[in-house]
């Protein structure tokens, strides 16, 4: 009876230790990954849902580089071996440009991404 019991209090612990680590990774932002490199992001285009946390990380190539969308009321650096990383909430629904925010060289100008929030 008594090994009966134990064994079942550690079932109860094990189901709910990975009820607990379920739930943590569940309450994580979605992570997206974003390479700049001269004169690109990689991804060109992101979507984001209203209302919903997302972290963005951002990873410099070859020199370093920023990403502003004023906005998100984003705005991040990172440079080579280090990332740079912004959670955000976007709260309004639309197409949104991204542009790099350090000057990267001739072609800086250019260098853009779209940030499409959907509802």
């Amino acid at each position: 009876m008594q090994r009966r019991l134990i064994v079942k209090a550690l079932c109860l612990i094990l189901l709910d230790a990975e009820a607990c680590v379920w739930r943590a990774e569940a309450d994580e932002p979605r992570r997206i990954v974003i390479t700049a490199k001269r004169f690109a992001f990689d991804p060109q285009l992101i979507t984001l849902k209203e209302g919903e946390p997302v972290r963005l990380v951002l990873e410099a190539v070859d020199v370093a580089h920023g990403l502003r969308c004023r906005e998100l009321g984003l705005d991040v650096k990172a440079s080579p071996g280090k990332p740079g990383e912004a959670l955000i909430t976007p709260g309004k629904v639309g197409e949104f440009i991204g542009h790099c925010s350090v000057f990267c060289g001739a072609g800086h100008g250019t260098m853009t991404l779209i940030l499409r929030v959907v509802a």
